[in-house]
């Protein structure tokens, strides 16, 4: 079977999904290994950024979504009347931070990493589908483990965590606020040297 009748299979499969598709269900599908699965479904992405088409194909980590671009989201917001959505809070930012770093995580941490109550911030992520529940870690109390969602993926323009940007390290923060106060403190003698 030739590349591009695979593409159609794969075009039909993500778009009869609606939401994302795991690379492994579409390798299922179209009876190939998982590894050539990817190879069509990167060849179609390529061919729809080819086109400059409305849609596109976008990847999130191990599934994959046929979805309009976001240039186009006014126009399908006023064809279906859909009411604008309310933009994060800096508090649910802190938390979703916390779990896309740290994840899976329990409520309990981002408590202790934000230090105030996470419970109604968590449960609006959730809501939203931002985050999911996990399972349960095999700690004292089993408590619910969260991780993101490939809508967090999705909604952040992100491939997979691994597009996360760093963390910039304590130590060096430090460093580079010391070094600052140091060169501050170097010019307020210098000024009292050249007054003198």
């Amino acid at each position: 079977m030739e590349l591009e009748q695979y593409e159609k299979m794969a075009e039909a499969i993500l778009f009869a999904g609606g939401e994302p598709v795991e690379q492994k269900t579409v390798a299922a599908a179209m009876e190939l290994d998982e590894e050539a699965a990817v190879a069509v479904l990167e060849s179609l992405q390529a061919k729809y950024e080819k086109f400059a088409s409305s849609i596109e194909v976008l990847r999130l980590d191990t599934q994959w979504q046929l979805c309009t671009r976001k240039e186009y989201e006014p126009y399908i917001r006023s064809a279906f009347e859909i009411k604008r959505n309310i933009p994060l809070s800096q508090a649910a930012l802190e938390v979703l931070a916390v779990v896309a770093y740290n994840q899976p995580v329990t409520r309990a941490f981002a408590e202790q990493v934000r230090g105030v109550d996470c419970s109604g911030v968590m449960s609006t992520l959730a809501e939203k589908g931002l985050i999911e529940e996990a399972g349960r870690l095999d700690l004292p109390g089993k408590p619910i483990a969260y991780r993101t969602t490939p809508l967090f993926l999705r909604s952040f323009g992100l491939s997979s965590l691994e597009d996360l940007p760093p963390i910039a390290d304590e130590a060096e923060t430090s460093e580079k606020e010391d070094e600052a106060e140091r060169q501050e403190e170097i010019k307020d003698q210098q000024s009292l040297f050249d007054g003198q």
